[in-house]
């Protein structure tokens, strides 16, 4: 926030010159954009989300059918950065130290020496999360939220920057194990992925198809680059009655009565946790320094608060037997509370 006691400036000069250096900075996300774009056919929803996190250091779940180009996208934006890529195939006979990495004795020192799992990388693709056991999942949840993995009495930092992205599929539920709560409440994100169009549907057939193949991202930014948009992103200006309006959008999911939504309340079994509210505030920053601006708006808040707030919600049976789900609470909720 800008703090004209903190600051030589008054606030007026103090976001001209922020949007002038936002406006610098976006450069590298735009060229970041078009790179990815060359291989990725639409899904600028998805590729917007995927920004927003890298961002804002956070994680993203995405739930969609094979074949939407989810594991290509994360892999051409490492590519387009040049950072280190993992993808972890999860399966139900895959263990915790798969992922984790094990002490592993070695007879020739007659000790043990650490083998660093696949979760030692700048991106993580965990494929289909929901395909393993909970102790498999929770073994993302120190990484995930301490940027640390530990591993016998040792623990070793990751790679900076770190992001997960989570992909699990929405129709095949034989054999799946739904995620826990404390794992869903760390993944910044929840996309929801569509079919394409039918004329981006054609663009993806042509790229698939021709003599020359598949076109690939060269690097177009480097992790300073984003480390610098990093910082702007956490300087863009977050008025008073923005934050109030971010406070009263989680709030109304613990307490929909309270907005007069009293009906939600059998639906809701519980709300939203104050994650929530800090990654709304950041997601909405994120949001504004893509659009170019210094300041958040209401309308960056009503973009993004589905993929903030939608997985936090647990529905009960009431809700499943009336056929509510999740997005329709929130498009009530977003819809109940008064916008600043």
């Amino acid at each position: 926030m800008l703090d004209p006691s903190n600051n030589p400036m008054n606030p007026a000069e103090a976001l001209r010159v922020l949007s002038e250096q936002i406006h610098a900075e976006s450069a590298t996300i735009t060229k970041l954009r078009e790179e990815v774009s060359k291989v990725i056919v639409g899904q600028q929803y998805m590729l917007d989300r995927l920004f927003i996190a890298l961002l804002t250091d956070g994680h993203v779940l995405l739930e969609g059918v094979p074949g939407l180009a989810k594991t290509l996208a994360i892999k051409t934006l490492s590519d387009a950065i040049n950072v280190e890529f993992s993808r972890i195939q999860f399966t139900p006979d895959l263990l915790p130290a798969d992922v984790t990495g094990t002490l592993i004795y070695n007879q020739k020192n007659e000790g043990f020496t650490v083998k660093k799992g696949p979760v030692f990388a700048n991106f993580v693709l965990a494929d289909e999360i929901n395909r393993a056991p909970a102790k498999v999942q929770s073994a993302l949840l120190e990484a995930m939220q301490e940027r640390q993995i530990t591993i016998g009495d040792q623990t070793y930092p990751l790679p900076h920057p770190f992001l997960v992205l989570a992909t699990q599929n929405p129709i095949e539920q034989e054999g799946t194990y739904p995620l826990p709560e404390a794992q869903v409440d760390r993944f910044m994100l929840k996309v929801v992925l569509d079919y394409p169009t039918k004329d981006e549907e054609r663009q993806i057939i042509r790229s698939n198809v021709r003599e020359e193949g598949l076109t690939s991202a060269e690097q177009v930014a480097t992790i300073e680059d984003i480390e610098r948009a990093r910082k702007l992103v956490k300087r863009v200006y977050l008025d008073e009655k923005i934050e109030q309006y971010i406070v009263d959008l989680v709030y109304a999911t613990r307490q929909p009565g309270e907005v007069g939504l009293s009906y939600l309340d059998p639906m809701i079994g519980f709300g939203c946790s104050p994650r929530a509210s800090i990654n709304l505030a950041l997601a909405s920053k994120a949001y504004a320094f893509l659009q170019g601006r210094a300041f958040v708006i209401p309308d960056d808040i009503r973009a993004i608060a589905y993929d903030v707030i939608c997985h936090r919600i647990g529905l009960t049976y009431e809700a499943e037997a009336e056929n509510m789900s999740a997005r329709d609470i929130v498009d009530k909720i977003v819809e109940k509370v008064e916008v600043p």
